[in-house]
């Protein structure tokens, strides 16, 4: 069996590369990383193609902040490295494309020969463009052109997954959309993405500070308000909000609204986020929307029990009451009352953190990823060929 990715950036589809790769089945990875930087991964110059040029604009339109306000280049950018991917594309026997970016690498794989696969990270695209417009509405934040998927990029998707024999995608949540968007369930592959043990694990906590903690973008789609509001309405005492992650605009208001009931780190490397669980007590997603968080996983591993939404991935692999708790989005009330539960009930917080660490210890690794990614791909093939 001979695949094929392409990718622009790395996302998690450098970790099924990693996986395809030790089980002899990679062929071919192309990305927008130059070689130099895969290699640091332990994907091969050989087995890897760089379209950096994609890296080139996008990182250079970022450092003019103006032009976001008056041009979204997405599409343009999209549209780069699709063509270039589709140009230098190898015969395979399956073909892996990241969603809005590979429609043209489908047309060439499927004259190839191949089997076709479309990686959806996160909902439906029509479902995340709507309810992040919601939420924007609701607060009314402005958005941004480069805030939203450009028309052009929904439009390409939707191409993508009705040209795509199949879409594999990493939660229930995510599913759902799509099923609810017409899409047939036998296109579906859902499989949740896993975690590095070796980069995430438990060590002992210094101190006995209730602390919170929540790593991620500071936005909107995040939920961090909703997160920040509860918090600071429960005012509880030796405990601590502690956020890691980027500021995006949107949320500095309310960053002014509730300064002193937070600790904000700023965006730290990967692997310095298992110290800052391994001194916490809870970690919080509260997204709106997001595919599948991998933060989760990674607290899980640190053991550490889970407060997060239904739109997280997190019905995948948090059960109820065990390892942690599955809220609505935008309830801040029940994001309130599982926090004070877990603050006035340290012995079945800590019961919940290592149930946790021993749900993911027994199923979601990249290893764990990648045997049942390799058994889907042998059924597509089977399928294919007619055996």
């Amino acid at each position: 069996m001979k695949v094929a990715i392409s990718v622009p950036g790395r996302f998690h589809l450098f970790n099924l590369a990693q996986q395809l790769l030790k089980r002899g089945y990679l062929s071919q990875l192309i990305t927008s990383y130059p070689k130099f930087e895969v290699v640091k991964y332990g994907i091969p110059r050989g087995k890897t193609d760089s379209i950096i040029i994609k890296e080139i604009v996008q990182r250079g339109w970022q450092k003019i902040p103006i032009l976001r306000t008056f041009y979204n280049p997405q599409f343009l950018i999209h549209e780069i490295f699709d063509r270039s991917a589709a140009r230098i594309l190898k015969p395979s026997d399956i073909f892996v494309g990241a969603s809005s970016v590979s429609l043209r690498c489908l047309t060439v794989a499927k004259r190839l020969g191949a089997a076709t696969i479309i990686e959806r990270g996160s909902a439906h695209i029509l479902y995340q463009d709507k309810i992040l417009k919601e939420e924007y509405e609701k607060f009314g934040v402005r958005l941004e052109p480069f805030q939203r998927p450009h028309p052009k990029i929904i439009e390409k998707e939707l191409n993508e997954y009705e040209e795509a024999d199949y879409i594999s995608i990493p939660s229930l949540f995510v599913r759902r959309t799509f099923l609810d968007a017409g899409i047939p369930e036998e296109k579906l592959i859902h499989i949740p993405y896993g975690v590095d043990l070796a980069e995430f694990k438990q060590t002992s906590k210094t101190d006995d500070v209730f602390r919170v903690v929540y790593a991620g973008g500071m936005s909107l789609q995040k939920g961090a308000h909703y997160l920040l509001q509860a918090f600071a309405e429960l005012d509880l005492p030796n405990s601590e909000l502690l956020l890691v992650g980027g500021l995006s605009d949107e949320i500095e208001p309310f960053f002014d609204k509730y300064k002193g009931h937070y600790r904000w780190i700023g965006r730290v490397p990967q692997r310095e986020l298992a110290s800052y669980y391994n001194q916490s007590s809870v970690f919080v997603l509260n997204s709106i929307q997001d595919g599948f968080g991998m933060v989760i996983i990674q607290a899980m591993a640190c053991g550490l029990p889970i407060i997060a939404t239904t739109n997280t991935g997190a019905e995948d692999i948090v059960r109820e009451g065990q390892d942690g708790f599955i809220i609505p989005i935008r309830d801040v009330a029940g994001l309130k009352e599982k926090l004070l539960y877990l603050y006035e009930n340290p012995e079945i917080r800590g019961a919940m953190g290592q149930s946790a660490k021993t749900r993911v210890l027994a199923g979601f690794t990249w290893d764990n990823y990648g045997d049942k990614m390799v058994k889907e791909y042998e059924r597509i093939l089977a399928v294919k060929n007619g055996v």
